[in-house]
């Protein structure tokens, strides 16, 4: 149910699903259908297996109001694509005005249905509950996560409404917007999924590809998540995302009237016709409004889509891609798989072994930065891995220098007034357009900074609204993401910024950087320790949870938390290394030195000594 998904091509396992009509149940709620055993009611807060379908369930004759808002809150986890059930447990009146589209709130566990005590409710005809709980997240109308924090406390109405036969029933006529549900619910309804935009505010990659940029969102898992998924994308990127992508679709596009649901047919080929909004693109434009669909649906279904076509309004066609073909005009993540890995071995040099999981000895890396001249700290190798920066073992200066044999060295292209190795430079990072950033602490302050292609006077980067230190910075492959490990009063957390240039705006008429809506992207953990991008919207996490233990996780830059395993367990992680590539092993600086996990391995451990491991990036 992750967004990301292994480059290579590998599918997620099918899922298995039982689609089943419910029978006479002596409850109002949902009842689930199994692989096999008996039918069984579902609490709000529990969540089913992952092979069960959950139906909801109409109130039953005479219902008592508690039901009725246990019922109520039960439907809204069932897998009812228009939650035409849950609305038989509300007033006419109240169901023309309930949106439930229009946001979920998320909660730690199910909300609890308090009764307010007041008066005679039988005699005044009217009932009152509050929905308490505590606030995880939100998804709203665009299908964007956001973490939450803090008590969530709604009322619910319920007043006796007149039944076509003339008898009275209770009914719910005031109620919260949205949805509201418990997080085993949420994960069991809602899966991640990456749609795809195109970076409008960088100087874009080497080459003649299209960079795109993941913009997670979460459907519902059973209710049509194809269709869904192109609706979303037609209607462009989350308000996050917006300044700093575009789409290739006119505005307008939609999907064309009357076409209600979108199936791909048996050879995993999924056509999809327009409006005629889209009538006169291009082909070039075509090409890349395909694209972004089957990105967008290539890991959805168990088999994955193969092929897009677009067609015009009249049913014409107006372009049609492959996977192959559209790895040629689009690449997400990184431009190419990187060769090496890298770290700074026992001699303080920069050092290399292949990424593939080769048992090969490490070698130093061709070039200065690799013969021990300069004692180094930390480095980042550019992504075409012709390039390397490496920071001074004081952490006072930065060089860059060529990994070609006989590259020299030169002077440090950025120095540092920091006074203790506590301070100075951050471990640096390459984006995809060639361009280099780094963090300058001193003392308690820091400054963001970007050298253009490596070289020159450095930019100072606005970073409206961060209160703390950088401690750790890394741009991703996309280039209009960033994330920050920020310390402030003794709790370092992780932040993820939007990045976004302006032409000729500064005062002396350099072009301007700032880092926007800086957002917290793992909020449970009370301290974040290392961290590196891992995929196309995920990254890892090493940190520890208030009163917990260290442990590495996944997590969404949304702030989600992907379903899936977690890495292995490893003890006194002090850096961590991955690539957006998923295929290649995670790399870590640990107590056991450096040590490399592959998929469905254990940690191993590649030297005893070294510090400081990195992908190209």
């Amino acid at each position: 149910m992750g967004a990301d998904r292994d480059r290579g091509g590998r599918r997620r396992p099918a899922r298995a699903v039982v689609y089943a009509a419910c029978g006479s149940v002596l409850l109002a709620g949902c009842a689930s259908m199994p692989d096999a055993g008996d039918l069984r009611d579902v609490e709000a807060s529990q969540r089913p297996d992952a092979q069960v379908r959950v139906f909801a369930i109409p109130p039953r004759e005479n219902a008592q109001p508690e039901e009725i808002v246990q019922g109520f809150l039960e439907a809204l986890t069932s897998d009812d694509p228009r939650f035409e059930t849950a609305r038989k447990y509300l007033t006419e009146g109240a169901s023309k005005k309930w949106r439930p589209n229009a946001s979920t709130t998320v909660l730690a566990d199910g909300p609890n249905a308090v009764a307010e005590h007041s008066g005679s409710r039988e005699a005044t005809g009217d009932y009152v509950y509050s929905l308490i709980g505590t606030k995880v997240a939100t998804v709203d109308s665009q299908y964007a996560y956001k973490p939450a924090e803090g008590a969530y406390d709604e009322v619910v109405h319920l007043t006796k409404q007149q039944t076509a036969d003339g008898a009275k029933e209770w009914r719910i006529d005031a109620l919260p917007a949205g949805l509201v549900m418990g997080m085993s619910d949420f994960q069991r309804n809602y899966e991640s999924v990456n749609k795809y935009y195109f970076a409008s505010n960088t100087q874009g990659r080497t080459g003649a590809q299209l960079g795109a940029v993941a913009d997670p969102v979460y459907v519902r898992e059973q209710v049509d998540p194809v269709t869904q998924m192109v609706r979303s994308v037609l209607k462009g990127p989350t308000s996050w995302l917006k300044p700093v992508v575009r789409s290739s679709f006119p505005t307008g596009t939609a999907l064309k009237k009357g076409v209600k649901s979108l199936t791909p047919d048996d050879q995993n080929r999924l056509t999809v016709p327009l409006n005629a909004k889209a009538d006169r693109v291009g082909q070039a434009k075509c090409t890349e409004m395909a694209a972004q669909i089957l990105f967008t649906l290539q890991d959805l279904t168990p088999t994955g889509i193969d092929e897009v076509e677009l067609q015009r309004s009249d049913g014409t066609q107006s372009c049609v891609i492959n996977n192959n073909q559209a790895e040629i005009y689009v690449v997400h993540g990184p431009a190419k798989r990187a060769e090496y890995e890298y770290f700074i071995d026992g001699e303080k040099r920069l050092v290399r072994i292949p990424g593939a999981g080769s048992e090969q000895e490490p070698e130093p890396v061709p070039g200065a930065l690799g013969d021990g001249g300069k004692e180094l700290r930390a480095a980042a190798v550019s992504r075409d891995e012709d390039t390397a920066a490496g920071v001074s073992l004081d952490g006072r200066s930065m060089y860059v220098g060529s990994l070609a044999s006989g590259g020299s060295l030169g002077e440090p292209v950025l120095r540092s007034e920091a006074t203790s190795q506590d301070d100075g430079l951050t471990t640096p990072s390459w984006d995809a357009s060639g361009d280099l950033w780094v963090a300058d602490r001193e003392s308690k302050e820091s400054r963001l900074l970007l050298l253009p292609q490596g070289a020159g006077d450095p930019l100072v980067v606005s970073t409206p609204g961060l209160e703390g230190r950088i401690e750790a910075v890394r741009v991703a492959a996309d280039g209009v993401r960033i994330a920050l490990m920020v310390s402030n009063d003794k709790r370092t957390t992780l932040l993820m910024g939007r990045i976004e240039r302006a032409e000729s705006e500064g005062a002396d008429g350099t072009d301007t950087v700032a880092i926007r809506e800086l957002r917290s992207v793992a909020p449970q953990l009370e301290e974040v320790t290392a961290m590196s991008w891992a995929g196309d919207s995920r990254l890892v996490v090493v940190g520890r949870e208030a009163r917990g233990v260290q442990q590495i996780q996944y997590v969404q830059v949304d702030g989600s938390t992907p379903v899936g395993p977690a890495p292995s367990a490893l003890t006194g992680v002090k850096e961590i290394a991955a690539s957006e590539d998923e295929r290649l092993p995670l790399v870590a600086h640990s107590e056991d030195g450096i040590v490399r996990l592959s998929t469905g391995s254990q940690w191993q451990t590649v030297v005893k000594t070294g510090m400081a491991p990195v992908y190209p990036g």
